[in-house]
């Protein structure tokens, strides 16, 4: 690892002017590439305190060895120097976009000297005029197909037309009239391509004009009494009015954009791009990436419109482009797209209408395609294997863990602080068995504290099950008695569980509670986290568990009583499942805050000050960050709050001090006064999971 200081260039060494930067390692590979409008400005920005900089920008410099730049005099040429080295180099940490797919085009080769029709894949070739992408290469025949009658276009092989040329007998399609037959001499070159232009223009989108040309002639040969040719003219509208149909209809006549759409996590992102051309969808492709380093949705659209339109030209690159972010800087950017078209090209974010609609179903599918590369990783059986053997050789595991539990706590500034356990079995998730907890035993920030109570909930019921089915041993019992806790007296809750095994269910056949044990445990967070669930093993006697820490900032696994992390390379399965693992842990725990916290707020206190709405609401629970440090609050500090007066604030006050203090609850039955429990939940111990709401609520189950 190397020390940035070690080669930060001297101060006034760098230019204040536009460029393109390049990190080096110690074997001189380019590891990152960027531009900048002050190159000063910029790389000083990476040569500032460790502890300031983003987690993979910080490994990034200390994996660098050297950094040199190149002055441009534009902007637009810094975005074009970059690109160019970003291709040239494939630096390991600037954003990379595989594609999920090679997408095939319909190409027409006007670089010969008689254009051919076909199907391309891979790099375009200049002279070669494309259309699509298409979704499948099916697409394009069927549509070529339906053309060929209109327009007989040559679609033949190099071979086969060498040979029809020298037998002077046309192909098949020569004689059924959907080609043109140029090999044996029946139209001449010049001819032969301005039917392939018409082709081009037909498939770019300009249809009304030819459409409306062959209806006069097919209207002007009935008046001449030329059936015939009046049959095969509307023959062909009719064949051209078909392949139209195949492409939806969206936007207007006159409309030729593309739309990009992003979806992405904090590991990766999927990029969405529709091709609008006539109007009509004429293609559809995309790209997922990891990010490798921290940027922006602005910043990936750049990177997708570099990928888009850096080999582009001309037509290529549509008059709009539509995005959901632009860049920073936006003007360089489309200055530089202006350049590859040579007229303007609009860069904007649609606000309303059609396209605004049409840009919602391009991130719809970009948020699908995500989650379908997401699932396809997880769910392939060979991949899922390779992952967990990964994590058992990284942790020193006698086998697979092939049942993971990872926690994790989320709380708002201290307040609602939950829980929530999620489990993946063979590296697949298992929500039937996913739990939640409320933290009630003590208040505030103190993470470390409540991962160690809830580990020590949940495996206090496993001994408890284990005791219960007479599968735990003498030693065993001793062993967990020496912890002080009386396995027998533990109280269980009525939180009901998913089917398990028949040895594992009770005499009149519920299923038991956290009968299973995992072979990993695995806590959201680093060192003190994994220290907290390590002792709350130990406090129960459980030696059998291995537990380790994810910690969400530089992806580092911690194992107990370690002070070195374990670093999983960023390619590997084992880690990307450790991560699937915390970032559901993580989702489902802050999805129960969240409506925790929403219940709390629809039924809280100031619910019930007349005229304070939804906004003034929200007002003061940002401004203060929860209805306790309100409640503290004095007259003049409420009033601070934007739109609340000194009248609503006393109200407001008055209010809170009346909540703060409600007149005990009487069993009218017994006359005892019932406890101050929050509504929905059974009275027991601070140990108790969560028995708030139905039945599929309590399992954990989202709804």
């Amino acid at each position: 690892m190397a020390d940035p200081s070690s080669y930060r260039p001297k101060p006034g060494q760098i230019p204040d002017s536009p460029g393109v930067y390049r990190f080096r390692d110690e074997h001189r590979r380019v590891i990152y590439v960027g531009k900048a409008k002050s190159l000063r400005q910029r790389l000083a920005n990476y040569f500032q305190d460790l502890s300031g900089l983003h987690p993979r920008t910080r490994t990034m410099v200390t994996t660098a060895a050297s950094v040199e730049w190149t002055v441009v005099s534009t902007e637009v040429e810094a975005l074009q120097l970059e690109y160019s080295w970003i291709k040239e180099y494939d630096p390991r940490f600037n954003v990379k976009y595989r594609d999920d797919k090679s997408y095939p085009y319909l190409a027409v080769t006007m670089n010969e000297e008689f254009p051919r029709v076909q199907v391309m894949r891979g790099h375009k070739k200049k002279g070669v005029r494309y259309f699509g992408p298409y979704a499948h290469a099916w697409a394009i025949r069927d549509t070529v197909d339906l053309l060929l009658r209109v327009f007989p276009v040559r679609t033949c092989s190099a071979g086969v037309f060498k040979n029809a040329a020298r037998t002077g007998r046309p192909c098949l399609l020569g004689y059924i009239g959907k080609c043109s037959a140029p090999c044996v001499g029946r139209v001449s070159a010049e001819e032969h391509g301005e039917l392939c232009e018409e082709f081009c223009d037909f498939m770019a989108g300009r249809t009304g004009t030819y459409l409306r040309r062959l209806e006069k002639q097919m209207m002007e040969a009935a008046e001449e009494m030329e059936y015939e040719r009046a049959a095969r003219l509307r023959d062909d509208i009719e064949a051209l009015k078909k392949a139209m149909e195949k492409n939806a209809v969206v936007l207007a006549d006159a409309t030729d954009a593309d739309l990009i759409a992003v979806a992405e996590d904090e590991l990766e992102a999927a990029v969405q791009i529709f091709h609008v051309r006539g109007g009509r969808v004429r293609g559809q492709r995309g790209w997922v990436t990891d990010k490798v380093e921290d940027v922006t949705t602005g910043a990936l659209v750049e990177h997708a419109l570099q990928q888009l339109y850096g080999e582009e030209r001309g037509d290529s690159v549509p008059k709009e482009v539509l995005v959901p972010a632009l860049p920073e800087p936006v003007e360089p950017v489309q200055e530089w797209l202006t350049e590859r078209r040579g007229s303007n090209v609009s860069l904007r974010i649609p606000q309303r209408g059609d396209k605004k609609a049409l840009m919602e179903t391009v991130e719809r599918n970009a948020q699908q395609a995500l989650v379908l590369h997401k699932t396809r990783r997880a769910s392939d059986l060979t991949t899922r294997s390779r992952a967990l053997e990964e994590i058992a050789e990284a942790l020193d595991l006698d086998s697979a863990p092939l049942r993971i539990e990872c926690y994790d706590i989320s709380h708002l500034q201290g307040d609602d602080v939950v829980a929530s356990m999620v489990v993946f079995e063979d590296g697949l998730q298992r929500k039937s068995e996913y739990r939640r907890f409320q933290i009630k035993g003590f208040e505030g920030q103190d993470d470390v504290r409540s991962m160690h109570e809830v580990i020590t909930r949940r495996f206090r019921r496993y001994i408890a099950e284990k005791e219960r089915t007479g599968e735990w041993t003498d030693g065993e019992n001793a062993l967990a008695g020496a912890t002080g806790t009386p396995l027998a007296d533990v109280p269980l809750t009525d939180a009901t569980e998913a089917p398990l095994t028949s040895s594992l269910k009770d005499d009149d056949g519920r299923p038991k509670r956290f009968a299973y044990p995992p072979q990993l445990v695995v806590v959201d967070g680093g060192q003190p986290q994994v220290a907290a669930a390590k002792r709350a093993l130990d406090e129960l006697g459980i030696d059998d568990i291995a537990v380790c820490g994810l910690a969400k900032r530089l992806e580092e696994v911690w194992v107990p009583d370690d002070d070195d992390p374990v670093v999983l390379p960023r390619s590997s399965e084992g880690l990307y499942l450790l991560q699937r693992v915390r970032d559901e842990a993580h989702r489902f725990a802050i999805t129960y805050q969240r409506t925790k916290r929403a219940k709390r707020f629809r039924a809280g206190p100031l619910d019930e000050v007349p005229g304070l709405g939804e906004t003034r609401k929200q007002a003061l629970i940002k401004h203060f960050g929860s209805v306790k440090r309100l409640r503290a609050a004095t007259i003049e500090q409420i009033c601070e709050v934007p739109g609340i007066g000194r009248k609503t604030a006393e109200t407001i006050a008055v209010a809170l001090a009346r909540a703060a203090s409600p007149a005990p609850a009487v069993n009218t039955a017994t006359g005892e006064i019932i406890d101050d429990e929050e509504p929905g939940t059974t009275a027991g111990s601070p140990g108790d999971p969560v028995t708030t709401g139905a039945p599929e609520e309590r399992r954990g189950q989202e709804t």
